[in-house]
């Protein structure tokens, strides 16, 4: 049974053993996103010790890692083109899906819960932004229902950025 939780400091090297494979993939797929170290162990560890580390496990094998904050993120304040909409938003960041599992549909299923921890807290914005050519994000993006609103400077290189403001009623 696959299950969503917040991640512990005991999920550190865990978390980092799937940002690593994440790494090696997009780097086989020929995509430039996160092969200048970032993410590091201490932006996980900076995560979980924040209360907006999250993982899905099935039994006792971690299987997804990514970071929801509600925090805001300052590099979209500079963003090059329009946000949807102002206010209160959730970002997700730093979503890795184990090797074993990609095309399980685990992506769409952080998704889906980040934007239910948002509806719950009031919140009906979500953010999210990716390298232009990591065609694999940007699909799930786009099937989850997402509008792109621009670009921003974000870990040293352009991100695209995109919106999705959720119905009041989820």
């Amino acid at each position: 049974m696959i299950t969503f939780r917040m991640a512990t400091t005991e999920d550190i090297q865990g978390s980092m053993a799937l940002i690593d494979q994440a790494k090696a993939f997009l780097k086989n797929k020929g995509v430039d996103q996160w092969q200048d170290g970032y993410p590091e162990e201490q932006d996980i560890a900076g995560d979980i010790a924040a209360e907006k580390g999250y993982v899905l496990t099935d039994g006792d094998d971690m299987i997804a890692y990514c970071c929801i904050d509600f925090g805001g993120e300052p590099a979209y304040e500079g963003l090059k083109g329009q946000w949807l909409a102002d206010g209160p938003y959730v970002v997700i960041h730093r979503m890795a899906v184990s090797d074993a599992y990609k095309g399980k549909g685990l992506a769409k299923r952080l998704f889906a819960e980040a934007e239910a921890m948002a509806a719950a807290k009031g919140v009906y914005s979500v953010r999210v932004d990716t390298d232009e050519d990591n065609a694999i994000m940007r699909g799930i993006i786009a099937a989850m229902g997402f509008t792109y609103c621009g670009t921003i400077w974000f870990a040293n290189s352009t991100k695209i950025a995109f919106q999705k403001v959720l119905p009041t009623t989820i």
